[in-house]
């Protein structure tokens, strides 16, 4: 894969940013410091034996074992094997997985260590990053708004536009942002610039409602 993919272009300046803030600056993944997502990222593409556990939550016991003995690796070296990738054995080596797999997730990693501090402003995305995080959300949304109790529209306010119908439903709301604000709200993050429309009982339902995998 080409390093200038957006999905590659993602870890690399993850990596950079990650030795810029140093291993104990904050994130917006509760209770995680910068030196935790990093090892969050490394078990995540190279231990097949708890990477499960980072959505099951009956194996969560081991992969937190795991992460917390990767985290105490040299913090250079950590962020080395977050910038590298995965090893040769990983799925993620599997031409075609980085994009696939990767994308949103150092996308959304990138922005949780950035929107960790204060002062943050969203980013202007590059076309190509922008136009297959839409992609990508456009395959996800019905899993990442399923238990949102209303019908849910996803509007799109930068690049070519368009809609997402995430979760049909009458009444609806209606979000919009740009492709990446729209992807960080999906993935659970309140520091996303959205904008939510629709009756009001609706949108409180919304707001309250847990988003995400």
């Amino acid at each position: 894969m080409s390093a200038s993919s957006p999905a590659q272009r993602e870890r690399r300046e993850l990596a950079e940013l990650l030795l810029e803030t140093g291993p104990d600056a904050p994130t917006l993944c509760a209770g995680w410091t910068t030196r935790d997502l990093a090892a969050h990222l490394v078990v995540r593409e190279s231990r097949p034996d708890a990477a499960p556990g980072i959505l099951l939550p009956p194996l969560a016991g081991w992969t937190n074992r795991v992460q917390s003995a990767v985290a105490a690796q040299p913090y250079p070296e950590l962020v080395r094997k977050v910038r590298t990738g995965p090893p040769t054995l990983s799925v993620f080596s599997i031409p075609g997985m980085d994009s696939a797999g990767n994308l949103v997730e150092y996308f959304v990693h990138h922005e949780d260590v950035r929107r960790g501090a204060e002062g943050w402003a969203p980013r202007d995305l590059p076309a190509d990053l922008a136009d297959g995080l839409w992609g990508r959300l456009s395959s996800m949304s019905r899993l990442l708004f399923r238990r949102v109790p209303c019908g849910v529209v996803l509007e799109r306010t930068d690049g070519t536009g368009g809609t997402i119908t995430a979760k049909k439903g009458t009444p609806h709301v209606t979000v919009r942002g740009t492709a990446g604000e729209l992807v960080m709200r999906a993935y659970g993050r309140r520091a996303a610039r959205v904008d939510v429309a629709g009756v009001p009982e609706c949108v409180t339902a919304f707001e309250n409602a847990p988003l995400g995998v």
